[in-house]
Formats: structure tokens, sequence, C-alpha cells
């Protein structure tokens, strides 16, 4: 009982703010334009900061033996989940943005995000390696996922485009952080306080940006829509059980096992509302599809976690 305790004190920990970020939404206290400038904030210093961080005190010599493992595994989950993401949306609609959504939406969860909130809560202590193990999705989620899924066609971008994409600031503040931690340069301790106070705001900021989110929906149309409950419940239920239960039976280390089934468990990312949004196109069942998957996961991650971990 201890990880299912422990799962949902952090879930509801993390609803908090996603309440919060509802209420000062509805509570009409935002200026039109503070969900872009909280968004800027959130992807341009606040995980940058945290990533850098981490790298900076565990990016070490002796450590660096680990780190294929961890990708190559992250790598074969990817391989695996692409094909059943691309498969199942087909039998469930007809509609191809509808399909897209669930495409990603199932290949791609918030392993981003609420993952980094349910490691730093759950598991400090390897949130270096989940980082690690979490690269190459990030790499699959700007080469793919995102142009391919969530991009109308005349917007796509080239590969060239793709890679220029790879160089935003979470993976500066990675190299950074590599760099210093790997060299040893000291640092002054006003700057890693600094990184490390910016780095703390990202969990928190997160969810208030979800929170935001949901209040712009309709409730009703959301909680009445058999797809979405479908969608999410696969998202949340079928895919990680089948997953952490494969993965039980391979020889790896707890560390990395810990890691895949936190990054398989997560809700259906936010994204799927953001991007859409950017180019007109979003729909009410893309933001539908997030807050029900959020709530849901707090059930599911406490029951999945307290199974599998």
């Amino acid at each position: 009982m201890t990880v299912f305790s422990s799962t949902l004190n952090q879930t509801a920990f993390l609803f908090c703010f996603i309440f919060f970020g509802w209420a000062i939404a509805k509570g009409g206290v935002l200026q039109q334009n503070s969900v872009r400038v909280l968004s800027k904030l959130e992807n341009n210093l606040f995980i940058p900061a945290l990533v850098m961080g981490t790298f900076i005190e565990n990016f070490t010599t002796d450590r660096l033996g680990e780190m294929w493992r961890f990708m190559a595994i992250s790598v074969a989950i990817e391989l695996c989940v692409i094909p059943l993401a691309v498969a199942i949306p087909k039998l469930l609609t007809k509609d191809s943005f509808l399909r897209r959504i669930c495409t990603y939406g199932l290949a791609i969860s918030n392993w981003g995000f609420m993952g980094n909130a349910v490691m730093l809560g759950l598991f400090p202590e390897i949130f270096f390696e989940y980082i690690i193990f979490t690269l190459p999705l990030w790499i699959v989620n700007f080469i793919w996922a995102m142009p391919a899924l969530l991009m109308p066609l005349s917007d796509r971008p080239t590969f060239k485009d793709k890679l220029k994409n790879l160089a935003n600031p979470m993976f500066c503040g990675m190299v950074i952080g590599m760099i210093i931690g790997l060299v040893q340069i000291p640092m002054p301790a006003f700057f890693v306080n600094a990184v490390n106070a910016a780095g703390s705001c990202m969990s928190p900021m997160a969810m208030l940006l979800t929170g935001i989110a949901v209040s712009r929906i309709n409730l009703k149309e959301t909680f009445t829509d058999v797809k979405i409950y479908l969608i999410s419940l696969i998202r949340l239920v079928a895919i990680p059980a089948v997953f952490s239960a494969a993965l039980s039976f391979i020889p790896m280390s707890q560390t990395a096992y810990i890691c895949a089934v936190v990054s398989v468990s997560m809700p259906l990312g936010m994204n799927i509302v953001v991007i859409p949004a950017s180019y007109g196109q979003e729909k009410p069942i893309c933001s539908g599809l997030v807050i029900v998957s959020h709530l849901l996961s707090c059930i599911t991650l406490p029951v999945m976690f307290s199974i599998f971990l």
C-alpha cells in the first residue's frame, strides 16, 4: 500500500494545482495572453532549468556507461507502441483528424510535464535516469509525432526544420548541464540555487496550465463522450498493463523498469490541445481527452504502480 498511497498523494497534490489553474481562469484573474506567457515561461525557463540542474548534479563519467541501456529500452518500447497507436484509432473512428489526435495521444503520453512531476515526487533519486530514458521519446516527438500528426499538411516542417526543433531550450539546458557536470566545472552557489529554484517551478506550472485549459471546455459535452473514456482507458490501463507485464519478464535493472512503467502509464499530453489550436484546428474532444485522462490517472496511476512497481 506504500506505493499506492504515495502515488495517490502525489497525483492529488498535482491536481490541487490543476484546480487552482481552473479557478483563476474561471475567476477572470488572467488576462487574454496570460496562458501564452505562462507557457513560454514553462518551456523556456522552468523545464530547461530542471533538466540543466539534474545533469549538473548527475552527469558524471562513472554514469555514462548506463545511458545507452536506458535509451535502448526506451526505443524498443516506442517501436512497439507506435504500431498499436496507429492501428487502434482506425477501429474507433473514420474521422482523419481524430485518428491523428488519438494516434499521437496513444504513442506519446505525457511523460514530460506529468511524468517529470510524478518522478520528482515519487522517485527523485532516479530522476536523472528518467531524463535519459525519455531522450529518445523527445526525438520521436519532434521528428515524427508532432509534425506528422498534429500539424496541417501545408505547414508541416521539412526534415531540416525538424532537426532545428531539437535545438530547443530543454536540449540546450541539457547540453549545458552535461558540460558542467562532466567537466566538473565549479559553479557559484547562487547560480546552482537559482537553477534549482527555477526547476522546482516546473511541476506546479505544468498543472496550472492544465487547469487553465480545463476551464475552456464544455464539461457536460466532455463527460458524456464515450470515445473520450475509451481512448483514455486504452492510454492509462491497456497499454501500461501490457507493456509493464511484458517488461517484468525481460532482464533489466529496477531503475530502468521503473522509468519504463512510469513513462508508459502517463495520461494524454497537452500537445493535442496546444498545437492544433495554434493552427485554428482545436476541437472540444482534444481538451476532453486531456482532462478526462488526467482525472482518471488519479485512480489508474496508484493502481498500476502498486501492481507493477
